[in-house]
């Protein structure tokens, strides 16, 4: 089984790699993983790449690794060189033990709870540049209404607001991670890539299974104000 030391981060990251992408699922799979991750986001940070985390927090698996304390302390042994930082209100007062506000008691579509907990991201995790989440209000099994919402160097950014027919669900996240990551990987200004990453999110929950099969040509024209339904 791969443990830590195991890799040659030095070689690796030579090859030029300019960001690096590790989630709180595979964090919580075990110690062993979770060691993996906080060394690869050590020297992927040395290196000179972008990190980003994205906290995905989920209470039962870490039910088996100890419970909250036991995530918090891990988690902060990998964020203590992240850059990015992607993950929901529960996420951040979970993962990263965050006191906040009942995330229960506002629409799931307000961004106001969320940028009220920027300032308690960065009081404990100076080094952020970027804070995102999407935002989404499920109104039946196939009918979602849909934004995201982003801090990037002291500004905030909100996506419009979609009306989804969903038919899978799993993996809208992800494909805004992937999304906004490609946009800022190629120069867009940070409102283009956080439509970017809403609109590849949106995308693929209009798709069967968590895999995207949306082009990039789908993807800008819907962040352009594009239909999911016309571009399927």
């Amino acid at each position: 089984m791969l443990k830590p030391g195991d890799f040659d981060w030095k070689k690796i990251f030579a090859q030029g790699v300019r960001w690096v992408h590790c989630g709180g699922l595979f964090a919580a799979l075990s110690p062993t993983t979770a060691a993996l991750a906080a060394e690869m986001m050590k020297e992927a940070r040395a290196a000179g790449a972008v990190t980003s985390f994205d906290l995905n927090f989920r209470e039962k698996l870490w039910k088996v690794s100890g419970g909250v304390e036991s995530a918090v302390e891990t988690i902060g042994k990998i964020v203590a060189n992240v850059d990015v930082f992607i993950g929901n209100e529960e996420d951040l007062q979970k993962g990263l033990g965050i006191p906040g506000p009942d995330v229960t008691a506002k629409s799931k579509l307000d961004p106001s709870v969320f940028f009220g907990m920027i300032d308690k991201v960065r009081e404990k995790h100076p080094q952020a540049k970027i804070v995102a989440t999407t935002l989404r209000e499920v109104h039946s099994t196939n009918r979602h209404s849909w934004s995201a919402v982003a801090w990037i160097d002291g500004k905030n950014y909100v996506a419009p607001t979609a009306e989804l027919d969903v038919i899978d669900r799993v993996g809208g996240g992800d494909g805004f991670a992937a999304g906004l990551i490609y946009g800022l990987l190629t120069g867009a200004p940070p409102e283009e890539a956080v439509k970017l990453g809403w609109a590849h999110g949106a995308l693929l929950t209009t798709f069967p299974g968590d895999t995207t099969m949306a082009t990039l040509d789908q993807v800008r024209a819907f962040a352009k104000g594009g239909s999911a339904r016309i571009q399927r």
